[in-house]
């Protein structure tokens, strides 16, 4: 941890074992056994010295998650600089209670960013079940899950806010790229690309530190975010189809509720020969604060010019499900994660019969904001047919397309537009063509190179 006066050899007796990892199995995963188990772990912590970070949440973890039946415990790596929270109830907690560790911690960090108290970056991870597990292997999993969970972080952020920000804002237009939705009719028994979801293209950056030294200082989030928005739309030049766009609810409240700002971006949009009707905001799944201005409002100037909105990552417990209710018929896609319907009823029964009904509920909101569904990241073709046999037509599917540059995306549109049903399993469920299929992400390029359309 940088900036830090206070090395964990110092700490006072109140932290003894800290640097002790099988004290920390002794005390906090083998005496929690059989209760849910939380490790959140936090890197490149700076702007605070240890000490004082792990009081930091010490005093805020019960308001951070909304609790006050918390039992938790710390384990500091040295060698790699990493602070190990880990988190459990008293007692239990019920179902009702259960809380989103993923949003409070998030909520959290953009708290510590916003009152300048430190910055770091964090992974969750939980244990599934440890009653059969040994405290050596539940702490490894715990470990090893957390490690992958940051990581997934960084590279979802460098993908929405940070990669390559900077040469981005400089004038490199062409580095966006879309993933493809593909959308089946029942009718005729085709596929069709309608338009997609539009990123920062190029690749990630090798460490964070460089990310944030790419900033420019005197920037924040929302306007990185906001700056990338605009290069987005100006990369989509003429792009057709409907294109949609990652922003946060705070960020719409922070820039958008002046309203000159609504009318200079449909200026953009107008500029760019794009049609309104073709833009969607995806409102991403990150806690927001309304003060003077409502999200609803500042929606709204938005919907009066023609643009609509989606809930990404749309979930019952979701904060995107409050945003639903809140926007009602301005909402006009549910994003669902379809690795939640991958149950098979011979392997769990109550998951897979809570998941048909979850299904069911999604429809039925759908049908009553005249909204569509869009599974995201298909990955096979047993978890295509399951949601097409229950009348979910739309996908982002990655065993049809990979991410495209939008340029090329633009000159295959029309191609695109109609791939025959039987063509599409001919491919997935043929080993030597699908195995080529995973190299090409196109699935209509192979098609045409096979020669089966």
């Amino acid at each position: 941890m940088e900036n830090s006066d206070t090395k964990p050899d110092n700490l006072p007796d109140k932290y003894f074992g800290l640097k002790d990892v099988e004290n920390f199995k002794k005390n906090f995963i083998e005496i929690n056994r059989g209760k849910p188990l939380f490790l959140i772990r936090f890197e490149n912590v700076q702007g605070i010295d240890l000490v004082d970070f792990i009081n930091l949440l010490r005093d805020e973890v019960n308001t951070i998650l909304e609790l006050d039946d918390i039992e938790f415990g710390f384990h500091y790596i040295d060698k790699k600089q990493t602070l190990l929270m880990g988190i459990t109830p008293f007692h239990q907690w019920s179902i009702d209670k259960f809380p989103n560790i993923d949003n409070a911690v998030g909520r959290f960090h953009q708290e510590c960013l916003r009152r300048k108290k430190a910055t770091f970056q964090f992974g969750v991870s939980r244990t599934q079940s440890n009653f059969i597990s040994n405290a050596d292997e539940i702490y490894q999993e715990l470990n090893q899950a957390s490690q992958k969970n940051l990581n997934d972080n960084l590279v979802r952020w460098s993908w929405t806010y940070y990669n390559k920000a900077n040469t981005y804002i400089s004038g490199n237009v062409h580095e966006a790229m879309i993933q493809p939705t593909v959308y089946y009719n029942p009718k005729d028994k085709s596929f069709s690309v309608k338009g997609g979801e539009v990123f920062v293209g190029g690749g990630a950056y090798n460490g964070y530190k460089d990310l944030i030294n790419d900033i420019p200082a005197d920037q924040d989030l929302n306007r990185i975010e906001l700056l990338i928005l605009e290069k987005l739309v100006i990369a989509c030049e003429k792009a057709p189809g409907l294109l949609k766009f990652n922003i946060s609810p705070q960020s719409l409240l922070d820039t958008f509720a002046n309203h000159e700002k609504v009318n200079r971006f449909h200026r953009l949009i107008k500029d760019m020969g794009l049609l309104t009707s073709n833009i969607r905001f995806e409102l991403v799944e990150k806690p927001y604060d309304e003060g003077e201005h409502f999200l609803k409002d500042v929606c709204r100037d938005f919907w009066n010019l023609g643009i609509s909105f989606a809930a990404d990552d749309f979930g019952v417990k979701s904060q995107s499900h409050q945003i639903v209710l809140d926007l009602g018929q301005m909402i006009k896609e549910f994003k669902l994660d379809p690795i939640s319907f991958k149950f098979k009823i011979e392997e769990d029964q109550t998951k897979f019969l809570d998941n048909l009904a979850f299904i069911d509920y999604c429809k039925r909101l759908a049908d009553n904001r005249e909204a569509v569904i869009t599974a995201e990241a298909v990955e096979d073709v047993d978890t295509l047919k399951f949601l097409m046999e229950h009348q979910i037509f739309q996908f982002q599917a990655n065993i049809l397309f990979n991410k495209m540059s939008v340029t090329e995306y633009k000159i295959a549109f029309v191609e695109m537009g109609k791939i025959p049903e039987s063509v599409v399993y001919e491919i997935l469920s043929n080993n030597t063509l699908l195995a080529k299929q995973k190299k090409y992400g196109n699935i209509y390029k192979l098609a045409q190179e096979e020669k089966l359309i």
